[in-house]
């Protein structure tokens, strides 16, 4: 008789112990809000914000822009001067013949939009 009531109390005791923990995780939650959503892959955001390409871009031009951001990003994170002419992706772009050109002219637009945001403390005018 003796070991159900141990058992009985064991089981009380984690019972109690499992109350006591949701009701924390429920007051943290209430008090600090659900944690905010992961960042979309890349680091753009998106949707209009300053790392959005001008509408008028083409597809090609959408890809320029976005390497170009992630370009000066990468300058910025390791320090070095912010110069478009020294990111390969810029001097050496995957594309050849018109698309070559369309792509190198995002690339610049976006890594100057990249550099004014990082570089500069905020977004600033929008160059276009």
């Amino acid at each position: 008789m003796k070991t159900t009531g141990l058992k009985a109390g064991v089981w009380a005791g984690a019972a109690l112990g499992l109350a006591l923990l949701s009701g924390v995780s429920a007051t943290a939650t209430a008090q600090y809000g659900a944690p905010p959503p992961p960042p979309p892959p890349g680091g753009y955001q998106g949707g209009g914000g300053w790392d959005a390409p001008p509408p008028e871009f083409q597809d090609v031009q959408r890809q320029g822009f976005h390497d170009g951001i992630e370009g000066a990003r990468k300058d910025y994170e390791n320090h070095r001067p912010p110069n478009v002419n020294n990111r390969d992706e810029y001097r050496h772009p995957r594309f050849r013949g018109p698309d070559r050109r369309a792509y190198r002219q995002g690339f610049r637009r976006g890594y100057q939009v990249g550099v004014q945001h990082m570089m500069q403390g905020g977004p600033g005018p929008r160059p276009y």
